[in-house]
């Protein structure tokens, strides 16, 4: 395990929350999204194709993807069929790509073809929801959004920061625990954490930063025997 400062095991939801974010940007300083972009366009579509896929099987495609359609002007007016063909190996490519290009003509139609920075009004594009506006906010603008997906969803529970299931309630309940600016790093942290140590099916307690404080360690426990 590697070394990082102790303190008394937080007693309330709030407090393992601020603690674990202070761990885990001491383990993962420099964590960063996974998917790679040059904007913040690329990296809407990136993201709308990373569902149900890997961010590397994302980043198969999407050199391709970008050098055809560069920005949502080409994008929107492209034809469905390439599109589907270009993104095919990420799964769901039929809906993807009616995202993707629906996507693109929203922009044009309403943002002048420039990626907004509200999450107001990133919800409302097609193939967007409160998790990909949350990655675009945090990663391409620097502004406070913490995506809930399966990793934070299940460290949260397992670390004891929260019991809540729904993706939205589990959100603004750790946004009420950390300050803004730590919201996005928060959410790489624990996605990173997630799928480096904290697996869904084999765990390895014995390499976490986090053991010590985290309810649903594997690792045995002592016990204080009283005398007789």
């Amino acid at each position: 395990m590697n070394s990082v400062g102790r303190m008394a095991k937080p007693r309330t939801p709030k407090g393992r929350t601020i603690e674990v974010a202070r761990r885990l940007a001491e383990e993962y300083p420099d964590a960063e999204c996974e998917l790679d972009h040059r904007n913040a366009f690329e990296l809407l579509a990136a993201t709308i194709l990373s569902a149900q896929t890997t961010d590397a099987r994302v980043n198969m495609v999407t050199p391709t993807l970008f050098h055809r359609y560069p920005t949502a002007v080409e994008l929107a007016a492209a034809n469905p069929s390439e599109v589907e063909e270009i993104i095919r190996s990420t799964g769901f490519y039929q809906n993807k790509t009616k995202s993707l290009i629906g996507m693109s003509q929203a922009l044009l139609d309403r943002f002048d073809g420039e990626v907004p920075t509200r999450l107001e009004d990133l919800v409302t594009l097609p193939g967007v929801g409160r998790k990909t506006g949350n990655v675009v906010r945090s990663v391409a603008f620097g502004l406070p959004g913490l995506p809930v997906d399966t990793h934070v969803g299940r460290l949260s529970k397992r670390l004891g920061l929260s019991v809540l299931d729904d993706p939205v309630k589990l959100e603004l309940e750790l946004n009420s625990f950390l300050r803004p600016a730590e919201r996005g790093p928060f959410s790489l942290r624990m996605i990173l954490h997630g799928r480096r140590i904290c697996d869904a099916k084999r765990p390895k307690c014995a390499e976490c930063v986090l053991e010590d404080i985290c309810p649903s360690s594997r690792l045995p426990r002592r016990t204080s025997r009283k005398s007789p």
